[in-house]
């Protein structure tokens, strides 16, 4: 069996939202499954000298323009954060948290996550929202707060975002397939015809 797609991202980036609407079905259209990470690109850009785009003349103001561009061409709710960009460090470790036994109920979190934050506009930063989240889906809000303040769940986010350090991975959203590496949202198209040629 192939190995899964694996789909790195940060809530705090547009890119990862409008990937994460695609991922699945493009995955699923080449009998693929996928396996999301959520990453922390703060601690990234301290490897990579980066700072985040939003912080950035130029960068910053096109980024605002083409993330509605991109919003109106694909049909995705969308509403430009006040808070962005977000602190996603809770939202993160919730699904962390989730992962291992809840794969699917993970991967609706974090799309729900995903939805509040740009889709309406919410600033998911406070873990008190996360939380709140968390319980509209059925999870239980004191578990979801503990584990937000859980060592092994801390670790466990820290640890995935060291490994995606080793893997070269330095933005949102970042694909890997069979350790082919994609940068960016605009590169699903590449990452479709890869899987339906198996690569050039």
């Amino acid at each position: 069996m192939a190995e899964p797609i694996d789909f790195y991202f940060d809530f705090a980036s547009p890119y990862g939202y409008f990937a994460s609407r695609r991922i699945e079905e493009l995955a699923a259209a080449h009998g693929r499954t996928v396996t999301w990470r959520p990453i922390l690109l703060g601690a990234i850009f301290k490897v990579t000298g980066m700072k985040p785009n939003l912080q950035q003349p130029l960068r910053g103001e096109y980024l605002v323009h083409d993330v509605g561009r991109i919003a109106r061409l694909t049909n995705a709710p969308f509403t430009y954060p006040d808070s962005a960009p977000a602190n996603s460090v809770a939202a993160s470790r919730a699904f962390y948290w989730l992962t291992d036994e809840h794969p699917e109920q993970a991967k609706l979190l974090a799309r729900t996550l995903y939805h509040a934050h740009w889709g309406e506009g919410r600033d998911i930063g406070p873990a008190e929202t996360v939380v709140e989240i968390a319980g509209t889906l059925g999870h239980d809000r004191a578990a979801v707060a503990a584990a937000l303040q859980d060592q092994t769940v801390k670790d466990r986010l820290r640890a995935e975002n060291d490994a995606a350090v080793d893997r070269g991975v330095f933005g949102s959203p970042f694909v890997i397939v069979d350790d082919e590496p994609f940068w960016g949202w605009d590169r699903l198209d590449m990452v479709d015809r890869w899987l339906s040629t198996g690569g050039w």
